[in-house]
């Protein structure tokens, strides 16, 4: 029998150059599985902060009671979450707008096995050994526009319409769009997984993740060197968009050590 591999995650949210934080991320963890979801709302006056931890709370919800084991899977919880999430929409209130963007990582360390599924621009990015092997597609108008060939993917990181999406947590069923990648992948050890929103990723490109974590010595380190990328790029904006990041290292050997960061 194969011995479990070890799993390491820190998480670190900020507010960037906003009055609040709209992201929220968390974890949980079973005796065979680690699911882990990172959620931006939107919304305005507060109903993104209340759409994102939902999100949260909700799909872990769901997971703890009907875990997924494969990427279609877990693609139906986030659609059984947009249900509930919007049964909290309520007119006349903060909640009316409330919309979020989801990305969501499920880990089995005794098979040795990931599989993800997102709603929106915050994404997953998978590294093996320090080297990018697959991210999410972003629901997006620029990211339409990379599949017809009509932007480079350096054009698509700072278009003036990035974050223009093409569907979010909130919307009817019938106009919600789930993606869930190639269903189910093998890890090893040596393999990253990071879950962000799009206040990390619009800064930090892939060249920088990659070179960042190479260098980074534990999970926690690299998060925080992912911060001060952010606001080292991010600070001729005023009021520049809150950053968020959930990182999973795969180990060889079995612990459950966890770091949290919480900026203010």
């Amino acid at each position: 029998m194969n011995r479990p591999l070890a799993l390491e995650v820190a998480l670190m949210s900020d507010r960037g150059g906003r009055d609040y934080n709209e992201d929220a991320c968390g974890h949980w963890r079973s005796a065979n599985q680690l699911c882990c979801v990172l959620a931006d709302g939107a919304g305005g006056h507060g109903g993104g902060d209340i759409a994102s931890k939902l999100i949260v709370k909700e799909l872990i919800g769901l997971f703890a009671q009907t875990p997924s084991h494969d990427g279609p899977t877990l693609a139906e919880l986030l659609r059984q979450t947009n249900e509930r999430m919007r049964l909290h929409k309520a007119p006349g209130t903060i909640r009316q707008d409330m919309h979020s963007t989801a990305v969501s990582l499920v880990i089995d360390f005794n098979r040795a096995s990931a599989h993800w599924a997102h709603v929106g621009d915050s994404r997953l990015y998978w590294f093996r050994h320090g080297v990018l092997q697959q991210r999410t597609k972003d629901h997006s108008l620029v990211q339409s526009l990379l599949d017809a060939g009509m932007l480079t993917r350096e054009q698509m990181q700072g278009h003036p319409q990035r974050s223009e999406l093409r569907t979010a947590m909130g919307l009817p069923d019938e106009s919600l769009e789930v993606d869930s990648g190639t269903g189910l992948i093998d890890i090893e050890a040596g393999d990253v997984f990071l879950l962000c929103s799009d206040g990390l990723w619009e800064y930090v490109e892939d060249r920088l993740l990659e070179s960042s974590l190479t260098s980074a010595s534990t999970p926690a380190a690299w998060l925080d060197r992912l911060a001060l990328e952010v606001r080292r790029l991010a600070g001729h904006k005023a009021s520049h968009d809150n950053f968020s990041a959930l990182t999973v290292w795969v180990g060889g050997e079995p612990s459950a050590q966890e770091s949290r960061h919480a900026y203010a």
